[in-house]
């Protein structure tokens, strides 16, 4: 008996050990894109489309980070496109898995609203260089803030920052140190040590290094949040982000998209989905 009580115990320090050594590879899951076999598809005339325009940022560490700025147009019969015009721009911090191509389709309902739409790829992903961590994830959200105050100067309070899964950590942690217009948060956790001992109870949360608990920085960002979440989400658990609601201060809204996983929210809650986002953004622009 004593054996087997020590054997298991050794198996058991033996997982922890390898689940903290291989912790970055559970997090982030980054996939790579040949830019040169990307083609997004020809719209239809008079269909919107979004205009994709490749943008090279570099992070504070010199890091390069590929993106796309994508306007909203719609194509005219013959060729080419009309712009159309708006005033607010949708920062895009996406999941932990995939690249900014395979939302290509995604884009196009947010530019719909009509929103500018500004996506990175995080170091590492899609055509981006380095590897992800979690402070590096954090100086791409950086990075990406100053290229559209700075470079494009466009005014804070014109910017929505949206942070999906995995990006509501860097969309949290860039909230908290600027004045946008407003933070849109769908199916994201409350911390990372929170969702590991979700998905593996026997791991301590003193064991896991990143954090990005944006349940310790959402009650100090003072202006609108929309948190977007539904019960039927089986990766990241609804809680918590009724948890991220209730914590956060005033103004704030809660959408929920019933019987939608975590990877179709956005087909599930279809044109009703587009339509609440669509009312908070007009909320948050400036007269």
């Amino acid at each position: 008996m004593l054996w087997f009580v020590g054997f298991a115990a050794l198996l058991y320090v033996a997982l922890v050990v390898a689940m903290v050594v291989m912790e970055r590879h559970f997090i982030f899951l980054p996939s790579r894109y040949d830019a040169a076999a990307f083609v997004p598809p020809t719209p239809a005339p008079q269909s919107r489309y979004p205009e994709l325009e490749d943008v090279w940022l570099t992070a504070s560490d010199g890091t390069r980070i590929h993106s796309w700025f994508c306007r909203p147009a719609v194509a005219r019969r013959g060729g080419g496109h009309l712009p159309i015009e708006t005033g607010m721009t949708l920062l895009w911090l996406h999941g932990n898995a995939g690249h900014i191509a395979a939302r290509h389709d995604i884009i196009g309902l947010f530019t719909d609203i009509p929103v500018n739409v500004f996506i990175i790829d995080y170091r590492g992903y899609g055509q981006s260089e380095g590897q992800p961590t979690e402070a590096g994830i954090y100086l791409d959200a950086a990075a990406a803030w100053q290229y559209l105050t700075e470079d494009r100067g466009i005014a804070g309070d014109r910017i929505v920052i949206f942070g999906k899964s995995l990006g509501g950590g860097p969309a949290t942690e860039l909230a908290s140190k600027v004045e946008a217009a407003g933070l849109i948060l769908q199916s994201t956790f409350t911390s990372i040590p929170d969702l590991a001992n979700a998905c593996y109870p026997f791991i301590p949360k003193f064991v896991v290094r990143s954090q990005m608990s944006s349940i310790d920085k959402i009650g100090a960002i003072d202006y609108p949040k929309m948190i977007i979440h539904s019960p039927a989400d089986e990766i990241i658990p609804y809680r918590m982000g009724r948890k991220l609601f209730d914590t956060a201060s005033e103004p704030k809204t809660f959408y929920e998209v019933p019987d939608a996983g975590h990877n179709d929210t956005f087909a599930v809650g279809g044109a009703a989905y587009v339509a609440a986002v669509r009312a908070f953004i007009e909320g948050c622009t400036p007269e």
